[in-house]
């Protein structure tokens, strides 16, 4: 196979984890999937690819359903844990529509499930993803962890933990992590870096708790950026200042 790295510069990551919502796969405002974001997301993949970088992707399935849109008011829902389960499957639609782009821009990609579906993808096996992404391939980790109760968010963190991969990267419509909501308060302030108490204690919203704790008890760092403003994912995975990041405290 070709190598695909540049000569001019090298990755200051490795191997990372980049963790997509399911929203970044349609269009603000909507829901499914539109493959116009979904193409321009992989372009910038490739980008951060041919720089060396071993990537995993992870991705949520909010822009299919969320377990909380089966709730209703008389109390008659669907059970949390299956509305979970669905979710887990919306992650692999949008895993595979993921694949699609990719290959279709240049790249070699496997989709990867927590949940079996030997008919459209592989079964996640540590060593066998590990191996795929030593051979250049970018894989597409879906289905979460495979288990009920456990956000995307942990997902990311448990695979860059079993991946040995340097850094969870976070990709957000925003600029990385504020004070407050930028988009209720114009004068909330952006972090350039935190530690992981700080975002625990200030409730601030970034991840989900577990996955935070996850993190700091593995000193795993995490960044959180803006993959919307162009080549940002290329700039994160080359160590630029970009975004938040979350790491140990300092001394």
């Amino acid at each position: 196979m070709a190598d695909n790295t540049s000569e001019n510069s090298s990755p200051h990551f490795n191997r990372v984890i980049l963790k997509l919502s399911g929203e970044s796969l349609s269009r603000p405002g909507e829901r499914g999937i539109s493959m116009e974001e979904v193409v321009a997301i992989c372009r910038q993949v490739k980008q951060a690819w041919e720089l060396g970088c071993q990537i995993g992707l992870v991705v949520g399935g909010g822009n299919i359903l969320r377990g909380a849109q089966f709730k209703t008011t008389n109390g008659q829902m669907i059970e949390e844990a299956t509305a979970h389960y669905m979710g887990m499957l919306a992650t692999v639609i949008n895993a595979l529509s993921l694949q699609e782009g990719l290959e279709s821009v240049g790249c070699d990609t496997r989709v990867m499930s927590a949940i079996r579906m030997d008919g459209v993808c592989e079964p996640f096996i540590r060593r066998r993803a590990i191996s795929h992404m030593e051979k250049r391939r970018i894989v597409v980790l879906a289905a979460g962890t495979g288990s009920p109760f456990v956000t995307t968010d942990t997902a990311a963190t448990q695979r860059a933990l079993e991946l040995g991969a340097d850094i969870v990267l976070k990709a957000t419509r925003v600029d990385g992590v504020y004070s407050e909501d930028p988009e209720k308060n114009p004068h909330a302030v952006l972090y350039p870096e935190l530690d992981y108490d700080s975002v625990i204690k200030q409730n601030l919203r970034v991840m989900d708790g577990t996955a935070i704790t996850q993190c700091r008890e593995h000193s795993v760092p995490v960044l959180v950026f803006n993959f919307k403003k162009e080549g940002n994912i290329v700039k994160a995975v080359s160590g630029e200042q970009v975004g938040t990041r979350i790491g140990p405290k300092k001394s």
